[in-house]
Order: structure tokens, then sequence, then C-alpha cells
């Protein structure tokens, strides 16, 4: 478990007023999960629960402070409607096409195009630098914008810096607009900080928006930038040179999918150089890598195979990734081109027991990955290795409940503003005699077992009309660490 002095626990509350306002299911949901409530308490002696009856086990720190370290990709992201600015760059509405990498107005409104008819979120790197300029300032200067801290993570280590009791050391490229936006408690070492910021332009859509023949079947993001200090990983080095000093808690790796933007040997050198400093931190300080949209299966494979995957403790990525993932390798349910809807729980889970089985811990393997933490916009999954992770049901339970809130920009779980859109009913594998679930409202956090790997599910009440969706994956990764226990080995 993490090593310092914060007591976590979860504690259900009653709000039978506010179940009378809601469809059954919506309501039984509702009552018993997602408004589970955060108790932080710090203690000089470890933890007291006797306050909390029947509440989840809880995450106990021994000592006296509690750092995260966060490393490596930052930036500031650029937030306005899609279609507001593709209208303002002329741009007129297109037949969609997935580009794996933009080079013009042309590729940028195809992609966006594809993605937006589809409701998913995607991530591309724009490698005309003065094209990308142009656009960053017609961006920037939209009466809609609005700029916010990027980079997963950042925004990671913004999320979890709202804890008073917790301090974050950021290590990425931060100019002096992202500094000014970064919490007190986020410390930036100065060989992180350089003289002008790198801008990530994030394109929203509404469920139900229109351009032109395209409609959203539900709200998402298009992301895209020319980020070079970021892609090229500049401050690795910086980074694992700061953690004797820091001596954090936990680890949180970020930014390989921006890798990409570099040129083939560029890259496989660069990932070379981070597996070596990877290798640096010191074992007991567990690492989670949080994932991100990659279009390069050959890249993905060079990640999954070149000694990354079992240098990190955790994993975080949502269903695009997870399905990119398996395709890179060939796992189960490949030849499965894109989701229908909500993903199917009993595919998720198929892959995710294949990754932790190919590439996590076992007997004969001596890889560190040990937990996998799955989230899409109808439920969330955390898989573990078995006697490795604690207090999983929180941890899950926290995520969702950090989803439904920061997508409605609510402190609590509003009953208006959601809708229950997971499965009530599904299988836990296609590839096995599988179990059958009903989802039980006394019961929300679901749990099934399969040879050494625990599953923890919970499904997630969806925001009606999302204020914004950006950072919502690194938001539910963010929490589900802070409840979780790793067991020291």
């Amino acid at each position: 478990m993490w090593q310092r002095s914060v007591c976590v626990g979860l504690l259900a509350l009653a709000l039978g007023y506010l179940c009378k306002a809601l469809g059954e299911n919506v309501r039984k949901f509702l009552c018993l999960f997602p408004l589970w409530s955060v108790v932080l308490a710090l203690q000089s002696q470890g933890c007291d629960l006797t306050a909390l009856p029947g509440a989840p086990r809880s995450v106990c720190f021994s000592q006296d402070a509690f750092s995260f370290s966060r490393s490596v990709n930052a930036c500031v992201d650029v937030v306005l409607s899609g279609v507001k600015l593709l209208e303002a760059l002329g741009l007129e509405p297109s037949e969609g096409k997935n580009h794996a990498v933009l080079s013009s107005g042309q590729d940028l409104r195809e992609a966006f195009a594809h993605f937006m008819e589809r409701g998913a979120a995607a991530e591309r790197f724009f490698s005309d630098a003065e094209a990308f300029q142009a656009i960053a300032r017609a961006a920037s200067e939209h009466p809609a914008a609005q700029l916010y801290v990027g980079g997963n993570a950042a925004l990671i280590g913004q999320k979890l810096a709202t804890n008073p009791d917790l301090k974050i050391l950021l290590c990425g490229p931060v100019g002096p607009k992202l500094h000014e936006l970064l919490d007190d408690n986020v410390v930036v070492p100065p060989e992180s900080m350089q003289e002008r910021d790198e801008f990530h332009l994030i394109l929203e859509y509404q469920a139900g928006e229109q351009w032109g023949r395209v409609r959203a079947p539900a709200a998402n993001r298009f992301i895209f930038s020319h980020d070079l200090s970021n892609g090229a990983l500049n401050m690795l080095e910086v980074f694992v040179s700061s953690l004797d000093e820091f001596q954090p808690d936990l680890v949180v790796l970020s930014g390989l999918h921006m890798m990409e933007g570099q040129s083939k040997e560029m890259r496989q050198r660069r990932l070379m150089e981070a597996v070596a400093s990877i290798s640096d931190i010191p074992t007991d300080i567990p690492i989670h890598l949080e994932l991100a949209s990659m279009t390069d299966q050959d890249f993905m494979s060079n990640i999954m195979h070149q000694q990354v995957f079992p240098l990190v403790n955790s994993l975080g990525l949502n269903e695009q990734e997870l399905l990119f993932l398996t395709q890179a390798a060939s796992g189960p349910h490949a030849s499965l081109a894109s989701w229908s809807g909500v993903p199917d729980v009993g595919v998720v889970s198929d892959i995710l027991f294949w990754l932790l089985k190919e590439h996590g811990r076992t007997a004969e393997r001596a890889s560190d990955l040990t937990r996998v933490h799955f989230h899409t916009l109808a439920y969330h999954i955390l898989a573990t290795v078995d006697g490795h992770w604690g207090n999983q049901a929180a941890a899950v339970a926290a995520g969702a409940r950090a989803a439904g809130t920061q997508a409605c920009a609510t402190d609590t779980i509003d009953a208006s503003k959601v809708f229950l859109k997971a499965p009530l009913e599904f299988v836990t594998s296609h590839t096995e005699a599988p179990s059958k679930i009903s989802l039980n409202p006394d019961e929300p956090v679901v749990r099934w077992h399969r040879e050494g790997i625990s599953f923890h599910f919970t499904p997630v009440l969806v925001c009606k009309e999302p204020v914004r969706t950006v950072g919502l994956g690194d938001a539910i990764s963010a929490e589900g660490l802070l409840y979780s226990e790793a067991y020291p080995q």
C-alpha cells in the first residue's frame, strides 16, 4: 500500500428524497452507488474506521505526508466546439475519413467527421507546424475558447492536487501559461520550465450535435497538436533524476503516444532510453502508465514487448485503446474493427484477462504488471492479479463517481442530470464457459474471478449534457489510484 498518513474510506449516503424523481433502474443505482462520499482523515497512528460502520475496506497510510510523482507530458488545452472552430476556419462539412497523421485542414475536417460520426475520442499529430500555428491562433482567439491544464500526466496531477494533503511532482514541458494554471500543490522542477507553452486543441461535440450530414451519437472530443517537446519525452531524464529527492509513493507515466509524431528511428531510440530510465525507478515505488489514442500498431507492439509493460505495475486505458492494443498484438477479438454501441463486457473481460496473462506477472514471468483499470462511458472494470492489490471495489467505485461528477461539473451526482447506460445483464467471457451476471443495485460493484485474476465491474451514471469531456479518463484513473492498495512484495 502507499506509504503515507492518509486514511480513506467510503460511506454510503441515504438519499431517499432524490430517489423518487428517477426511473427504477437509475434510482436504485443512484441511491446505493455513485453518491458514496469520500472521507479523508489524517491520523498519526493509522486509520480509525469506527465512525464508518459498513464502509468498504479503507486505505491507510502510515507516515505523515502523501506524495505522488507525475511524468512526462504536460501542455495547455485549448477547448472549444469543434463545429464552431471548423466553421471559423471556413472548412465545410465533409465525409469522414480516418487519418493517422494530419497534414492539412482537409485532413482535419475528414478526421473530425470520422470520429464525430462514431462518438469516439481520438488524438492525432498535426505534421505541418505553420498550418497548425494558424489553426491554434484561430482557436485560442475564438470567443468560446477556454484554456485548461492539459496532458495526461498534468491532468492526473491536477486532479489529485485538489486534495490538500497530497504533493505532486510534475515533470514535463511547462510554459508560463501552464505554470499559471497549475494547482499550488503541484511542484515543477526548474529544469521543466520553458519559454513557450505546448498547445493541444480539443474539439468537443455534444450528443445529437450535427455537422452537415454527420450526427454525433454521444458527446466526445477530437484532439490534435504539433507537440515536439512531449513527443520527444524531453523531460524523462529530469523526472527520474528528481525522484531521489522527492521520494514519491507512486509514479504515473504518460506521453508515450505523443512519440508517434517523431520519425521511426527517433521514437525507437527514445523508447529504449525510456525503458532504461523507467528501470532506474526504485522497485518499491508502484508505477502507473496511462495510455492514450494511438494509430501505429508496430509502435504499440514495441511498447508492449520491449519491456515497457513488464516495468509498470498498473495501466489505465479506455475502449479505443484496449481494442487497438489487442489488434496490435493479435490478441483475443483482434478481428473486431470497432465497437458497436456500449462495448461488450465479455469481450472487454477477455482482452483484459489476456493482457494480464500474457504480459502480467505470473509464476513463470517476472513482470510487474498486475493491474489494469478500464473505463468506458457506461461502466468501468478493474482487473488485478490476485495477491497484489486491495480495496478494488472502492477504487472502481470512486473512479465511476468521478466520471459522473466531473462530466456534469457538480460536487455530487445530480439526479436530474444523469442516466444509466450500462447493461443490466451480461456474460463475463466469449472465449470460455461464461458466467451470466445480472446487476443488483444492492451490490453495485460486481466481482468475478478467472484463473488468478479478479475483475471488479461497476456501472457509471452518465451525464446527460456533459460540461466538459476532456480529462475524464485521467480523473477516473487518478481517483482509482488514490483508493487502490498496493501490497508490498
